[in-house]
């Protein structure tokens, strides 16, 4: 027969309610402070916060959020816009050494400085003579031969005024000389499309002025989707990136390209990590044009009612020195930073303020940011209890069952 805890002993039965309660007394007397052996997603709020005094994590900074703070941060990495850093005129039409171009040359009659010239059946009863050279490519000297004139330079100019050189130099030659010079192949005016795209090129530029899309679509547009990749252009030693999305939303950074741009399609994953009282704890993906924090634990799932403290929301980040309000630590040390010039940071959100929930809608998350949730002290509580309970009371059923 089961014996219940009203049939036990008086004495027995106030012996084991007073541990239990002495227990606990225990455990509220720690001001949230519980022993190290109970289970545990991570650190609790106050253990975060009483760590930023601790020798051992001296110069990471823990920042309160705010308004003011969200501002900064956002604005820090705040990304300059290609029409804004990349303008320009496009291509300048100029020949370059390396463009093949063609020279054809017209003679009035009497014609004789070309003597194998064809009649122009174009030029009707007056019987000009057109003269057409062999195809020729500009030399590293940026020039070519014409007969009768010699090295003509042809680099650095457009075919107008390579025509008027060469007319210039046969006058004295030739019966009121007329030239043509066509671009064949255009060699120097190039840009390179790589990356995430169907297929690598090099795009010939033309006096039409190409723009970034048209690039990318004689690329055969990108292999991945257009709210996941990011176009970065290199013009010398400027190197840009914007989402595609952006791109596309904002005509004005669909930018005329010049000659010797790189177009890279990159598809690089970016995540932040959530773990501790939240929905799920999981590694999350997000797109290439970024999102909030409010957006971020929505993906989470939110925070669960009966685990989660509002109060100890935490962000932890390599933030760019930049976003920071001050360069030392909580002890006033100076803040440690990566290799790479990274500082280490710990925001601290209150949900339980309302206000919080219109700085989440403009705080940015980052690649690689963890999103931690600590439990609330009344589910430490209700977790040491359990564990507690688990172990008195079967011993007072014991003690029970033996009187």
């Amino acid at each position: 027969m089961y014996i219940t805890i009203t049939n036990a002993p008086h004495r027995l039965r106030r012996r084991l309610c007073g541990c239990f309660i002495g227990l606990s007394y225990l455990a509220l007397s720690g001001c949230g402070t519980y022993p190290s052996w109970l289970p545990s997603a991570g650190p609790n709020a106050k253990e975060i916060s009483a760590s930023t005094q601790s020798a051992t994590v001296a110069g990471i900074q823990v920042v309160d959020m705010s308004n003011a703070v969200a501002r900064k941060v956002l604005a820090s990495q705040k990304r300059s816009l290609f029409s804004e850093t990349l303008s320009g005129s496009g291509v300048t039409g100029k020949v370059g050494p390396g463009d093949v171009i063609e020279v054809s040359i017209w003679e009035a009659p009497p014609a004789n400085l070309f003597g194998s010239a064809v009649v122009d059946p174009r030029s009707g009863a007056s019987g000009a003579r057109m003269t057409t050279l062999p195809e020729q490519m500009v030399n590293r000297a940026g020039s070519i031969n014409v007969p009768f004139v010699g090295p003509v330079k042809a680099a650095d100019r457009s075919p107008q005024e390579i025509e008027a050189a060469i007319t210039q130099a046969l006058k004295a030659k030739a019966n009121q000389p007329q030239v043509l010079v066509r671009i064949i192949r255009n060699a120097s005016s190039n840009v390179t499309v790589v990356g995430e795209v169907a297929a690598s090129l090099r795009m010939p530029l033309t006096a039409k002025g190409e723009r970034l899309l048209d690039a990318l679509a004689a690329a055969g547009g990108v292999r991945q989707p257009v709210g996941k990749t990011t176009l970065q252009i290199t013009r010398g030693n400027q190197v840009q990136s914007l989402p595609l999305d952006s791109i596309i939303q904002d005509p004005r950074q669909n930018i005329p390209l010049q000659a010797g741009d790189v177009i890279t399609a990159l598809s690089q994953p970016l995540s932040f990590t959530v773990l501790g009282a939240t929905g799920k704890n999981e590694e999350l993906n997000f797109e290439a044009q970024g999102i909030t924090l409010a957006q971020a634990l929505a993906r989470a799932g939110g925070l669960q009612e009966q685990r989660a403290d509002a109060q100890g929301l935490f962000i932890f980040r390599f933030e760019d020195p930049a976003a920071l309000l001050s360069n030392v630590d909580a002890l006033g040390k100076p803040l440690l930073a990566t290799p790479e010039g990274r500082i280490p940071v710990v925001y601290r959100v209150d949900l339980k303020d309302p206000a919080m929930f219109f700085v989440a809608q403009g705080f940015p998350i980052r690649n690689k940011d963890v999103l931690y949730v600590s439990n609330a002290p009344a589910a430490e509580l209700q977790k040491f209890l359990n564990i507690m309970s688990s172990i008195v009371f079967p011993i007072y059923n014991l003690r029970a069952l033996g009187n």
